[in-house]
């Protein structure tokens, strides 16, 4: 799965801008290209099960949003 993993990443980063904008904050925050890529592809697994489970079509605004809004604090 790693080899597809790599692959499907790398060719997200070519074709898709919020992909390659989480991939450059990854290495802008320090980590190496493979590990960025990986987890650029932990993302995208994850967004994957999400459209799965919920039974809703993959929405790249949402799966990589381009404004760092904050997030709101979860209860304790």
């Amino acid at each position: 799965m790693a080899g597809s993993g790599y692959m499907w990443a790398f060719s997200a980063m070519a074709h898709s801008a919020g992909a390659r904008a989480h991939y450059d904050r990854r290495r802008e925050a320090g980590d190496r290209h493979t590990a960025a890529q990986r987890n650029l592809f932990n993302r995208m697994i994850g967004c994957l099960h999400h459209c799965l489970a919920h039974r809703v079509p993959f929405n790249e605004a949402v799966a990589f949003p381009t404004t760092r809004e904050p997030r709101p604090a979860l209860a304790a």
